[in-house]
């Protein structure tokens, strides 16, 4: 299963993914809860001290964080989390 968050409202959030055609649910975290757990807030100096950080998390069936990204090349990052899972299906 894939889900993003954002720090965006929900309605902020449906508009996106709507524009976007996203093909998986996108949560709201506007309270930053979630985004404080999993480290991805921004230093208050940050040129973008609002948005989260873009990070992604391979969590297994148990809720282990088995790998963590930083998204720094978007087009190649989906095919390494496949390659990733797939690695680790085979463990």
């Amino acid at each position: 299963m894939i889900l993003g968050a954002s720090f965006d409202t929900v309605e902020e959030n449906k508009a996106f993914s709507d524009l976007q055609s996203f093909p998986y649910r996108l949560l709201s975290d506007a309270g930053k809860a979630v985004g404080t757990q999993y480290e991805v807030l921004r230093d208050p100096d940050d040129k973008f001290p609002d948005l989260a950080k873009r990070i992604s998390y391979l969590i297994d069936p148990a809720g282990v964080i088995r790998m963590s990204y930083e998204v720094t090349d978007p087009p190649g990052h989906a095919e390494k989390v496949i390659e990733d899972l797939a690695r680790l299906l085979r463990e």
